[in-house]
């Protein structure tokens, strides 16, 4: 077992100590070693123990992908498996980190179409599930797909599960060496908490992204930090946004019902969550893999040019989107900047100005003055307290609206993989007629290539329309909530004016 250094450590003379560095290489000799400490060997063979929360262990792999359509083995024969993942992608991760500023925890999404029988169930390992009509035979499903409804959705749970992330504390390890934040997580289904620091989060979507990656998209943790990690505003953030992660994943029938995420959510004490996470990273059932847990019962097999258009129209609405989504943070971000400092100091000067009016209409020594005077002075403070007013209102509105707009800028830079695996799928199916005419293949053996691309195809519209009807509901919300706090905020601004206004003489 090899393990990744995440920081430096160095080992004092004596203690058997292994000093390491951050980036590299490890192998692990023993993790049996307790107090938080394991024997590893570096690659001068020199062997010694490190600290556990120092390093990550990566999974063994030998690099070949069981998904390939084509084995071109000795024989030339056709091997039974899956599509290939399409060169030069690494399903669900992006380069870009969509967290910047602000977090809040979201409720629970309308859950899609729940009205339509025809649904995908949930993947679980190991079990093929059926797609199949529920109470309307096939030509009814294929006629409402054809038509332009919502088509295929996943199968929506009876309970939508929910959880709440909170009450984080301050643990250490190492004898006080290593200090961390651990979070609370209480599922609706238990009511139990437990306990997890932010490398359990990494590991679960690590876990997902390995899993579900090539059929779902999984958008990235908030990053991990090094520099002021205990500071209770980073603190908060980072509770925030993993709220708003957890209920993500919450919301999708697959993931929730997973049972990597069940771990996660309800293990019962430290022996179990050991040895559920051994046993999900010992999951072969991943990567494209997880298509072969699908099978479509009683629904007809796509046709390849219509499976292809909806691909790509797919795929054209979510860079679209990605562009409006980041063209709607970077206005945000400058609103943002503008309320934050020269807007109110606009405001402040015009209260200082309306004040240092007053005090020379005072000087006059006029016996008729006061009221103005007094009227005047109030006028500027009513804009100086506008003027702050403005400086704090970002947080109660725009913070809801750009973090919305952060997450799905996450999500988006997932589907570019997510989607390549389908198409690298219709490609295959593209090659077939050139296999059968050079007897790489037979005619079963595309007509089984074909099968295959329509169930994935079938998995990939049930994606698209969980996501459309998510983000209808969640712009809904956001929109509302921003907008009523507009209201709120403008309608405060007027009663203060109003009241300035009112303590003016009317001649």
């Amino acid at each position: 077992v090899y393990a990744q250094v995440l920081y430096d450590f160095a080992a004092e003379p004596g203690n058997n100590e292994l000093s390491i560095r951050e980036g590299e290489t490890i192998t692990i000799t023993n993790q049996n070693i307790g107090g938080g400490w394991i024997e590893a060997k570096n690659s001068k063979g020199e062997v010694g123990l490190v600290p556990e929360d120092y390093i990550e262990v990566s999974n063994t792999s030998n690099g070949n992908d069981p998904w390939t359509v084509f084995d071109n083995n000795a024989s030339g024969g056709f091997s039974n498996n899956w599509a290939a993942q399409p060169e030069g992608t690494e399903t669900g991760k992006t380069s870009s980190n969509a967290w910047h500023s602000g977090g809040h925890g979201h409720p629970q999404a309308y859950q899609g179409p729940g009205n339509n029988s025809n649904k995908f169930k949930g993947l679980v390992p190991k079990m093929k599930m059926k797609i199949s009509p529920k109470n309307e035979n096939y030509a009814a499903f294929y006629s409402r797909f054809k038509t332009g409804e919502v088509g295929p959705v996943w199968a929506y749970p009876d309970y939508q599960l929910d959880c709440v992330v909170a009450d984080p504390k301050k643990g250490s390890k190492l004898y006080g060496l290593k200090s961390y934040i651990e979070y609370q997580v209480t599922p609706t289904t238990t009511n139990k908490p437990v306990n997890h620091r932010y490398k359990h989060f990494d590991w679960l979507y690590e876990r997902l992204l390995e899993k579900f990656g090539s059929a779902i998209p999984i958008p990235c943790l908030p990053d991990k930090q090094v520099a002021g990690r205990f500071e209770d505003e980073f603190i908060k953030m980072r509770m925030e946004r993993l709220q708003g992660w957890m209920t993500r994943m919450c919301r999708h029938p697959v993931i929730s019902s997973s049972e990597v995420f069940q771990l996660f959510l309800s293990y019962k004490d430290e022996k179990d969550w050991k040895m559920g996470k051994r046993k999900a990273e010992k999951d072969e059932t991943v990567g494209v893999m997880v298509f072969s847990t699908i099978e479509p019962e009683g629904l007809p097999d796509l046709d390849l040019i219509e499976v292809e258009q909806k691909c790509e129209q797919f795929n054209r609405f979510t860079r679209a989107m990605d562009d409006g989504v980041k063209d709607l943070l970077t206005i945000g971000n400058e609103h943002w900047k503008r309320c934050t400092g020269p807007l109110p100091k606009e405001y402040q000067r015009i209260g200082k100005a309306f004040q240092n009016l007053s005090s020379v209409f005072t000087s006059s020594g006029y016996e008729g003055e006061a009221a103005l005077t007094d009227a005047l002075t109030a006028a500027g403070k009513t804009y100086e307290e506008i003027a702050q007013m403005v400086a704090e209102q970002p947080k109660k509105d725009l913070h809801f609206l750009m973090e919305t707009n952060n997450e799905y800028k996450g999500l988006l830079g997932c589907f570019p993989d997510t989607v390549g695996v389908h198409k690298a799928a219709i490609e295959k199916v593209k090659e077939a007629d050139k296999l059968v005419a050079a007897g790489k293949i037979t005619p079963s053996d595309k007509t089984t290539m074909s099968k295959r691309a329509s169930t994935m195809s079938y998995s990939l519209q049930a994606e698209m329309n969980h996501f459309h009807s998510n983000r209808i509901y969640d712009y809904n919300r956001v929109m509302q909530q921003y907008l009523e706090q507009q209201v709120k905020f403008y309608e405060m601004i007027a009663e203060k004016l109003r009241h300035a206004h009112s303590r003016f003489t009317t001649m």
